[in-house]
């Protein structure tokens, strides 16, 4: 359960560098009537997230109309991998939008077709089909589709079962937290479907044996035959933890989904577009799946996202048959183009590997120090650190919620607490931040970590 931060607003230290100001109470006593209308109108379910008032954001900055600045530390919900307010971006959409063509659904465009494209050009072989969707959720949900549509094919009927991990999070949508792994957001769907068999992440913290035979002898312990299963699909990182699964899993898994004719699917909606410090997060273990998924980071800002696969997987459904009313949304495809534009032009794959080396270095050595951090994964600009109760892998959920609350109050901008107990704190700025951001931003967070394990 997510907690919720109290509306009282109360005196926090003022703070003013170059990089970040916090200048009034906090909540901002100004911006109550606005959270207040959010809570009268939205769905509780939206509430949870620190009560930050945005205002106007640029790069990794992040403003009130107050007079506050935050270094960013969320990218949103790690989709500003550009950074936040790129002029480009604005002015490539403020261009399609002046050129006429606000929406044409599955209609031909020309710059839906140079997009796909370009997409499958920067894609290993086999990847070659590009999709175009709206949403994370969405195209987890045709990874799914497509995934049980060829086990049918290959394997018959029986052949329909998905295979994901514990603690993964792949949307909110039926599909989708079906092949999750947190049970509590499963609860509301009652009649499971029991093609879903969700096994042990193997992390290396939570889950000690990270070997592939344990995942073998899960399948086994659970009654599944290998020939029955359609397809394996996992976070390229959990994103809950942000940890990552062995090189020699991976491929060991790969192989296994030859052997056994079923579709190995990575979704990458959190790891692509240069976020691990590769352009595609699945290239830290050295394969290549059938299926992969994007969104969040692909457009820096408006909302689209992609499965992109074999060409002999994508084709599977006819004509007319898998479509999506926004796919492709000219608007949307012009911030894409112009985001990857910069994250090639300006190299920010490399700076997400080397800012990020530094960061994780500096939670590592944190972790040292502080026997409350049980354990610290990541790769480049994308960072979970597990609070735990000491000597145990028990999750801390006030610690974590404690140390992202003081950061917020000293100029750094997290999302609340995410993983296993509500215990990880994640750390993923826009993939644009500088040294001097980061240097300034690690010294806030441990002053702010160190003052609520006093608490």
């Amino acid at each position: 359960m997510v907690r919720n931060y109290e509306l009282v607003p109360h005196s926090v230290p003022r703070v003013e560098t170059a990089l970040r100001q916090i200048v009034t109470p906090f909540p901002v006593p100004e911006s109550l009537p606005i959270l207040q209308q959010l809570h009268d109108y939205e769905p509780v379910a939206m509430q949870g997230q620190p009560p930050v008032v945005w205002d106007h954001a640029e790069n990794f900055s992040v403003w009130d109309r107050w007079g506050n600045r935050w270094i960013d530390w969320s990218s949103g919900v790690l989709i500003t991998n550009a950074g936040h307010g790129r002029k480009e971006i604005i002015e490539a959409i403020q261009k399609q939008a002046e050129h006429g063509l606000l929406t044409n659904y599955c209609f031909p465009s020309e710059i839906r077709a140079n997009f796909v494209k370009r997409l499958a050009d920067l894609m290993p072989a086999p990847l070659k089909k590009v999709f175009l969707l709206t949403t994370g959720s969405e195209t987890v949900e045709c990874a799914i589709k497509l995934m049980r549509t060829h086990g049918v094919k290959v394997g018959g009927r029986e052949k329909v079962v998905i295979v994901s991990f514990e603690k993964a999070f792949h949307g909110r949508t039926l599909g989708s937290q079906q092949a999750g792994g947190i049970p509590s957001l499963k609860e509301w769907i009652v009649n499971l479907d029991n093609g879903f068999v969700q096994l042990e992440f193997p992390d290396g913290f939570r889950t000690p044996d990270t070997s592939f035979a344990y995942f073998e002898k899960q399948l086994a312990d659970k009654g599944v035959n290998p020939a029955n299963v359609a397809g394996v699909i996992l976070e390229t990182y959990q994103g809950g933890s942000a940890s990552f699964a062995p090189p020699e899993y991976m491929k060991q898994l790969q192989a296994w989904c030859g052997r056994h004719q079923a579709l190995l699917t990575c979704d990458e909606v959190q790891a692509g577009f240069g976020r691990t410090g590769k352009l595609w997060g699945f290239e830290h273990y050295g394969i290549v799946p059938d299926l992969t998924t994007l969104g969040k980071g692909i457009s820096s800002s408006l909302p689209i996202a992609a499965v992109i696969g074999r060409p002999d997987v994508m084709d599977l459904h006819p004509s007319g048959s898998m479509t999506s009313t926004h796919s492709g949304n000219p608007i949307c495809v012009a911030a894409a183009a112009a985001s990857l534009d910069l994250i090639l032009k300006e190299n920010l794959t490399e700076n997400a590997r080397v800012q990020g080396d530094r960061m994780l270095d500096y939670f590592r050595g944190m972790q040292a120090k502080y026997p409350q951090i049980g354990w610290v994964d990541g790769k480049g600009l994308v960072a979970g650190i597990a609070c735990v109760k000491p000597g145990t892998t028990e999750p801390d959920a006030d610690l974590a919620w404690n140390a992202i609350r003081r950061s917020i109050e000293k100029g750094v901008l997290l999302f609340s607490p995410v993983g296993f107990g509500g215990g990880t704190i994640k750390v993923c700025p826009p993939l644009n931040i500088t040294a001097d951001a980061v240097e300034e931003s690690l010294a806030v967070f441990e002053e702010a970590f160190v003052e609520a394990l006093a608490e």
